[in-house]
């Protein structure tokens, strides 16, 4: 620091009193030369000489720790091709909560800490290609994002606003219920026409199709898209972001074929129901909705809620639990409703343990930072990826005990202990940078499709030659992770449920 050396020396020949005087200051070296300065030019040299100490100092910070790599490639060949989130988790126990790695010359840097997550910002090159940067999700903090969350906000953004949309809910949750009671084999189906129904008819009043709907389909595409262009390292031009420069022709450029094909299907989504609601809106016939260009909230509900039928079937003592909160409140002549929530409370600590035992984001999305910084005591060169670790949040045993345990009862509050952390904190990361206006509304649906599934269903495992057989417990590992198809046994726990199911 030989400016502050400098700054220092005029105290040793000339001292002087900041505070009472601007007088001029004169300096004389060994050779008795002489210059002035006053009070503010000696304020300002102090400031100039904190602030490069700092930035020194900052500079001087050492990388996070992090595996060895190899010379010119670095880390490429020990980043993970699935189970990121796993693998990031064995690393945060050898390094700790910031790990440093670095991909052929690229920075990564993994956050295993939500405190320093919330540091992060910006988003990936291959998101930007396909056309998610058009996402509410996914765009940059500015006036286009705050224009678009006010909109959504006003929709679906406060717990007074989704009120009003409780009878739709319901209504199209009992769609769901018939359509699993008459084809119990193929839930997970009808789960994605339920999410999309749902959604479609409050952004656009369309009402979907009971099956093979095409708005719906779209969405699925879309969805699929949108997991694997924002999955961490998918692409070459994520770690060189020069690529997407290169001609569609060049050899290894078809990532950017497949961007422009997703971008299409992006587009499609916004644009067909839009059309749709425009031309009955022309027509007189439209109904009641809150018309936008953006359906991204069908992506995480799907397989939430695919999550909850898998959790079912492997842990009966836990529905079973569920099943006696919810005959002991609500009783077996109606449905639960929203009206309902504050009152189940096993019900509600059992979607917790849901998003906190498999995350369905277990890396959030990518982000990259714009300019040289510190976390943690650790130096974060500028252009850094950031990857929150989800799935190391939500089972850091200094934070859940026993994390690989499926256990609701963490999240309720008994005489000698508190519930332990609400797992939405670290669930954000997955989709947005800051508080995701979507998630009450995606946490309410949740909400009721378990809490209704559980008091009309029995959900077991199948049973083949008097054997039962368990789910393998596989997920398909993408940026968005769901249970791979699975069979379960799927009855009405008796023929008043059967009967609650099949009313209108």
């Amino acid at each position: 620091m030989p400016t502050l050396c400098v700054v220092h020396s005029f105290f040793l020949y000339k001292p002087f009193n900041l505070y009472t005087t601007d007088a001029p200051l004169t300096y004389i070296d060994g050779q008795h030369m002489s210059f002035t300065l006053s009070a503010t030019d000696v304020f300002t040299l102090i400031v100039v000489s904190v602030t490069l100490y700092w930035v020194s100092k900052r500079t001087r910070l050492p990388l996070p720790p992090g595996p060895k790599g190899w010379p010119l490639i670095g880390n490429l060949l020990d980043i993970p091709k699935a189970n990121f989130g796993m693998t990031y988790s064995e690393w945060a126990m050898k390094y700790g909560k910031i790990i440093y790695a670095d991909a052929a010359g690229q920075p990564l840097i993994i956050i295993n800490d939500v405190d320093f997550a919330n540091e992060m910002l910006d988003k990936t090159m291959a998101g930007e290609l396909a056309g998610f940067r058009e996402w509410t999700s996914s765009l940059n903090y500015g006036p286009q994002l705050k224009e678009s969350r006010k909109y959504m906000r006003r929709a679906i953004g406060t717990r007074e606003s989704l009120k009003k949309f409780n009878n739709l809910f319901e209504s199209e949750n009992q769609r769901f219920l018939k359509a699993t009671l008459r084809d119990p084999d193929n839930v997970h189906e009808h789960i994605c026409n339920f999410t999309g129904a749902v959604i479609s008819r409050i952004i656009y009043g369309y009402e979907a199709q009971d099956e093979g709907d095409p708005i719906i389909a779209l969405a699925q595409i879309t969805l699929k898209n949108f997991s694997r262009f924002t999955e961490s390292g998918a692409y070459l031009v994520d770690f060189i972001p020069a690529l997407k420069y290169i001609p569609a022709w060049f050899p290894g450029a078809g990532f950017k074929n497949e961007a422009s094909a997703a971008k299409k299907s992006l587009q499609e989504m916004a644009e067909i129901p839009f059309q749709h609601s425009m031309q009955e809106m022309a027509e007189g016939t439209a109904p009641s909705s809150f018309i936008t260009d953006n359906m991204k909230n069908i992506t995480t509900e799907i397989a939430k809620r695919d999550l909850k039928w898998s959790a079912s079937s492997l842990f009966a003592e836990v529905q079973r639990k569920a099943q006696a909160e919810i005959d002991r409140v609500i009783g077996n002549d109606r449905l639960p409703c929203l009206a309902d929530r504050d009152n189940l409370h096993y019900v509600s600590a059992l979607q917790d343990e849901i998003y906190r035992w498999r995350p369905i984001t277990p890396v959030g999305v990518p982000h990259k930072t714009t300019a040289a910084d510190t976390c943690g005591g650790y130096y974060i060169p500028k252009g850094s990826i950031i990857l929150p670790n989800i799935w190391h949040m939500l089972h850091d045993p200094a934070v859940y005990s026993n994390p690989d345990s499926f256990s609701p009862e963490r999240f309720l509050a008994t005489d000698d202990k508190h519930p332990e952390q609400d797992p939405r904190a670290c669930l954000l990361f997955g989709l947005a940078t800051d508080l995701h206006i979507g998630s009450l509304f995606a946490d309410a649906t949740v909400w009721l499709t378990i809490a209704t599934a559980l008091a009309v269903f029995r959900i077991s495992k199948v049973v083949e030659g008097g054997v039962e057989v368990t789910p393998d417990g596989k997920y398909i590992s993408a940026f968005i992770s769901h249970p791979e198809k699975f069979r379960c046994d799927i009855k009405p726990r008796s023929a008043w449920a059967e009967a609650l199911i099949l009313q209108s």
